[in-house]
């Protein structure tokens, strides 16, 4: 699990940062297609549209030129941070609500977001009950683990880069993210990650498979994406595929 916000945002901005390399600030129909660099601009942008499609198929493309647009000819923003990141909040939330039947347009607190203290204390309720659950091991920096799955593959470095399947749940087990459910594992390198994945990766052999129950000071903090929500402690059941 990166630092981003989250997997399904995290690759709407990569790939938004492929569009802003590719389309520059012309949206001609005619545009020259002629030398290699435009034709590698117009076959990023074709990619994106298409996976954009998919991800966001309510997104409006007008609207999405015109920020495309202003950013890279340098003009004045037309929303504020504050509206840009309400506008992604809400369009998270909105997925959640779908996701779990909530059409009410109320957020449970157990469905991510919620009171940086109430996260705080409800996470170290459940640590501290968890921790005495038989299986569970604690290391030094409070996080917790259990083993599933024992492999005897090679055992990752914290430079190295791995392979993993993963699912990530909130205490009260909505599922935040998955590799498992998109059908393709993950790639990342040990250092961009969260430090619970940093430590707890490298407790493993390639072939195990173990649940981390990540505390927040481990996790995000305060900082938690809105999916998630601050101060929550993390459960994450995961496969080591390869070490790279």
């Amino acid at each position: 699990m990166t630092r981003r916000t989250s997997l399904a945002l995290q690759r709407s901005t990569i790939a938004g940062a492929c569009l802003m390399l590719a389309v520059g600030c012309s949206a001609e129909s005619d545009v020259s297609l002629e030398s290699e660099d435009q034709r590698l601009g117009y076959a990023m942008g074709k990619l994106f549209a298409d996976r954009i499609q998919q991800d966001m198929q309510d997104l409006n493309s007008d609207a999405f030129m015109a920020g495309v647009r202003d950013s890279m000819e340098g003009n004045e923003p037309r929303l504020s941070d504050e509206q840009i990141q309400k506008a992604v909040s809400n369009y998270q939330k909105r997925l959640r609500d779908e996701a779990t039947g909530n059409t009410s347009g109320q957020q449970s607190k157990s469905s991510g977001g919620g009171d940086a203290e109430e996260n705080l204390a409800a996470s170290r309720a459940f640590l501290e009950k968890n921790r005495q659950r038989d299986g569970v091991k604690t290391t030094d920096s409070g996080l917790q683990y259990e083993v599933i799955e024992e492999g005897d593959g090679e055992s990752p470095a914290e430079d190295d880069r791995v392979t993993v399947h993963y699912t990530g749940e909130l205490i009260d087990g909505t599922v935040f993210d998955s590799s498992r459910e998109r059908g393709e594992p993950a790639t990342f390198g040990l250092q961009q990650v969260i430090p619970g994945w940093t430590e707890g990766l490298q407790l493993m052999n390639e072939g195990d498979r173990y649940r981390f129950y990540i505390p927040p000071q481990l996790a995000y903090g305060e900082n938690g994406p809105p999916s998630i929500g601050p101060n929550q402690a993390l459960i994450f059941d995961v496969e080591l595929i390869e070490v790279q």
